[in-house]
């Protein structure tokens, strides 16, 4: 599957749209992995702990945006974005979402 955040891409053409297609996945923070972030916070640098569920949060949107591209019948998505908000003081949400298309090489003429 292409996955691109253009909206198009050279020596390919678009020969079908299935419109939006997402992934949402909404993931919270672990109690004990939170007071050694709180550590870090006094000293300052990058929270692995944070990055890491981050990273996996994200995983999780994609692989679900592509399983719905997929059950459309699409080769790529186009338009590629994440999307992050905050749904309650420890629990973040990330969507991963784009245009479910199918493309093939353009023919000359």
């Amino acid at each position: 599957m292409i996955v691109v955040t253009t909206e198009s891409i050279a020596g390919l053409e678009i020969l079908e749209v299935f419109g939006l297609v997402r992934g949402t996945a909404v993931r919270t923070r672990h109690l004990f992995k939170d007071i050694g972030a709180a550590m870090k916070v006094l000293v300052g640098g990058e929270i692995p702990e944070y990055t890491k569920l981050i990273a996996e949060t994200r995983e999780q949107a994609l692989d679900r945006m592509l399983d719905e591209a997929r059950a459309r019948g699409a080769n790529a998505v186009l338009g590629f974005r994440f999307a992050t908000a905050e749904v309650a003081k420890a629990a973040a949400e990330v969507v991963a979402y784009g245009t479910a298309v199918r493309l093939a090489p353009k023919v000359p003429r």
